[in-house]
């Protein structure tokens, strides 16, 4: 389904979010709302915080956009999906954020007017959603290391840094870390129970990207309906090295120190309750149950883009 079958009609509207407090959100404000107007009539509603972000996307989503453009981070993203999954909204991203992993995966390109131009003249596909207990996330749910990095990336820090921002944050934080055990359970039977020590991470990928730009594993794909789950346990700082080397390519699910399988449902339990990082914003505590809803969320991609296909009816 061309996006531009739904540009053409009358009555089109676009809505447009933008969160400001984006790393790039301020300055593309003004360039996105001329691009996108060029296009159709648009609706542009700036937003400054996080509780401001939640009612503006509930009030433009309980209007039932045709097209809504979300510009912000991966944490943006995943509020905005949340609350247009399984509708007939189709969701389209500009990366303003960090690490923008959710915009990667979907192939749109890092610049404000290259991202508008791609998506308005793209294609509509579906892709999948996990969700952690009810609550969504369109990348990855994480516990363990990735949460304590989370808490270092302030947003000082990465309008500083950008990207750069993670490796610092990442160092910080695997310094200071300490091992946790976790038990996982497939209520679907389609694995036994997994018994785990000693772990520096354990997580549950939707998605392909995260921790911008690291690949959650080979294979991974936001459009194959399954879960890829990897632990990595604690090692020496030599294995630590080598993993980290295999993070672009997601070959680190390969290491001997890494366990990965893919499944439907999984419950994870931890010795103790943890937070569970959802696209970088720390929102779920063990013990959680995660699980992943096939083709639900419809998305705007640049065409040609190999992410996804349009699975369910148009």
């Amino acid at each position: 389904m061309d996006l531009s079958t739904l540009l053409a009609r009358p009555d089109a509207v676009v809505d447009l979010v933008v969160n400001t407090g984006a790393r790039q959100g301020a300055t593309a404000l003004e360039r996105a709302t001329r691009l996108v107007g060029d296009r159709a009539v648009v609706r542009t509603h700036a937003v400054h915080s996080g509780a401001e972000l939640v009612e503006t996307l509930d009030r433009v989503a309980a209007d039932a956009p045709q097209l809504l453009v979300v510009g912000g981070g991966d944490g943006t993203v995943s509020a905005a999906a949340a609350r247009v999954a399984g509708t007939s909204t189709v969701l389209a991203v500009l990366p303003l954020g960090t690490a923008n992993d959710f915009a990667r995966t979907l192939e749109i390109p890092a610049d404000v007017g290259a991202a508008v131009a791609s998506v308005l003249d793209g294609e509509v596909v579906d892709v999948d959603l996990g969700r952690v207990d009810g609550r969504a996330f369109v990348n990855v749910a994480s516990i363990g290391l990735s949460v304590a990095v989370t808490e270092r990336l302030t947003p000082g820090l990465k309008r500083r840094l950008g990207p750069v921002a993670y490796p610092v944050a990442t160092l910080g934080a695997f310094r200071q870390h300490r091992g946790f055990a976790a038990r996982l359970e497939f209520p679907d039977g389609d694995h036994d129970p997994v018994e785990l020590t000693d772990l520096l991470q354990l997580a549950v990928g939707n998605g392909r990207h995260y921790g911008g730009g690291n690949t959650v594993a080979p294979n991974a794909s936001l459009d194959d309906h399954l879960l890829d789950v990897y632990a990595i346990e604690r090692g020496r700082l030599a294995d630590h090295v080598s993993i980290a080397r295999l993070l672009k390519s997601g070959r680190f699910v390969e290491h001997e120190r890494v366990h990965h399988l893919t499944t439907r449902r999984v419950r994870v339990v931890t010795d103790v309750p943890l937070p569970v990082n959802l696209d970088g914003e720390i929102a779920a505590t063990t013990p959680a149950e995660v699980t992943v809803e096939r083709n639900v969320l419809r998305v705007a991609v640049p065409r040609g883009s190999r992410a996804a296909r349009l699975d369910a009816a148009a």
